[in-house]
């Protein structure tokens, strides 16, 4: 599958204030500066269709963008470090786990992960509350233009191990790197599948 239309819909600081529309939806997440919206990017072909920043904490709201006009891709306040105030990380905090555990529309959750580190507890705590939501997720391992390939095989075995601690279920996996290029096509084709049948 290839992306031919990708346009930014809206942006909502709160579950209710979400789109009211049909259209399916596959959530990016994953600690801030993992890389979310340069993957956004790189999935639309699109350099400036999401921002990027090096500053951790950018993205505070949940960000809609519609693809080709029949999906949606939607990009997630990072958890971890945001550098604003604790009152409104809370609400951050709260608009997430809301979105997260309680949206209809919601199909997939991408949970990205950098493929430089080895296990995070952070990650590993988001995605053990994750998987008691019951919604359905996959990890993308990004930056990985930024090591060797032994390294990024050695953290990615690593982290996949300490998953399974938590979520002993098999999970989709994927690559990503915006300088090689990796990753759009089977991302796109598992995101391709899952609209194709309906899930």
């Amino acid at each position: 599958m290839k992306i031919r239309s990708a346009r930014i819909a809206m942006s909502a600081p709160t579950l209710v204030d979400a789109p009211d529309w049909d259209l399916s939806e596959f959530a990016l997440i994953g600690r801030s500066n993992v890389g979310k919206s340069t993957l956004i990017n790189l999935l639309s072909n699109q350099d400036g269709l999401a921002k990027v920043s090096a500053t951790p904490g950018k993205t505070r709201l949940l960000n809609f963008f519609v693809m080709d006009e029949k999906w949606s891709l939607v990009d997630l306040p990072g958890y971890g470090f945001a550098k604003v105030a604790k009152s409104q990380q809370g609400l951050f905090t709260e608009a997430v786990a809301d979105y997260l555990s309680q949206r209809v529309n919601l199909a997939f959750v991408f949970v990205l992960i950098d493929s430089r580190l080895t296990p995070q507890p952070i990650d590993l705590d988001f995605i053990s509350w994750l998987s008691r939501t019951g919604k359905r997720f996959g990890l993308i391992f990004t930056k990985t233009d930024k090591q060797s390939p032994a390294r990024t095989m050695a953290n990615v075995g690593a982290i996949k191990a300490a998953v399974a601690d938590v979520h002993p279920q098999p999970l989709p996996t994927f690559t990503s790197s915006s300088k090689s290029r990796e990753g759009p096509r089977e991302i796109l084709g598992a995101i391709g599948e899952m609209l194709a049948s309906g899930q």
